[in-house]
């Protein structure tokens, strides 16, 4: 599968520490990733990770991209719901194409431990 990995600045240690915790799961899956988020996941877990422009400089719309080509299967995306985010409309957007192209999206680690339990199964 290839699984995008995206995270608010308020949520990056959370999403490296979900990633480590779920390693043998994701080795196995092509892992995609926002700028900085992607680094982190390589640097903290040595896994590879396509990465993509920063979310507020159009890294959001590059993975809404291969959403709606086709190219993702589930995408991960810690948000911060407590902070305004700059680029929210790009954020939206990204949210609507995964409904409309019916790609899993979690938004919260209680929906990603569930994504990643069923991809251990």
């Amino acid at each position: 599968m290839k699984i995008a990995f995206i995270a608010h600045d308020k949520e990056k240690d959370d999403i490296v520490d979900f990633v480590k915790r779920y390693k043998d799961v994701f080795k196995d899956h092509e892992i995609f990733a926002t700028g900085t988020t992607g680094k982190l996941i390589s640097d903290m877990t040595g896994i590879k990770v396509h990465r993509f422009l920063s979310g507020p400089m159009g890294g959001d719309q590059q993975i809404g991209s291969k959403v709606a080509q086709g190219e993702m299967d589930m995408v991960i995306f810690l948000r911060d719901p407590l902070t305004a985010q700059p680029h929210e409309p790009d954020i939206s957007a990204l949210l609507r194409i995964c409904d409309v192209h019916c790609v899993p999206l979690a938004t919260n680690l209680g929906s990603a431990e569930i994504f990643a339990k069923a991809l251990r199964r």
